[in-house]
């Protein structure tokens, strides 16, 4: 009678600790993709915060550069992609011609020492270039938990729970190819 107590006892602390092993890795689970979502919210705040001094700075450049209207249509097109983007492959696509357009925008002002000293011009460019360092700092906020959420959908014994409950992987926020380039300086 005793051996069957024991025998009954032990199965059940077998299941009650499989089962507390499944709640906890499940909620550790919910936790993280929370914590990426989160994290990706993030990066879209940031985004849209640059897409709403995009217009401003647009508007600036404008009354100084009349026959340069390509490359405003431009930022303003990839400006719309961006705030049509939905997940993180198509807002890093997005963002990316974002930047770039905004990148010969930048080269075109050059050409204009009236614009390039005019106050509002000048504090729109501070803004932009401090959201840059925002959308920065977030993009490797998101990259962080998302390859920390990754890495436990993957490990084992987590990645049985993954399985059952539909944790799939995430996407990282990748760098710019064009920005990957080494540039080349030379000294004379």
């Amino acid at each position: 009678m005793k051996k069957s107590y024991i025998i009954i006892i032990s199965i059940i602390a077998i299941i009650l600790l499989i089962i507390l092993w499944g709640v906890t890795g499940y909620n550790n689970l919910v936790g993280l993709r929370e914590d990426v979502v989160n994290q990706f919210s993030n990066i879209d705040v940031q985004l849209e915060r640059r897409a709403d001094l995009i217009p401003n700075l647009v508007s600036t450049v404008k009354g100084y550069v009349k026959h340069e209207e390509t490359v405003i249509d431009r930022v303003t097109t990839a400006r719309e992609r961006l705030l049509r983007a939905d997940d993180v492959e198509d807002k890093s696509k997005a963002n990316t011609e974002l930047s770039k357009a905004i990148d010969a925008l930048m080269v075109i002002v050059e050409n204009y020492p009236d614009l390039k000293a005019n106050e509002n011009f000048i504090n729109l460019q501070d803004e932009l270039a401090g959201t840059e360092n925002r959308i920065a700092v977030a993009k490797k906020d998101y990259n962080d938990i998302a390859s920390k959420y990754n890495k436990k959908v993957k490990s084992i014994p987590t990645n049985i729970l993954a399985e059952i409950f539909d944790f799939d992987d995430v996407d990282y926020f990748e760098a710019d190819d064009s920005k990957k380039d080494i540039p080349n300086v030379v000294f004379d």
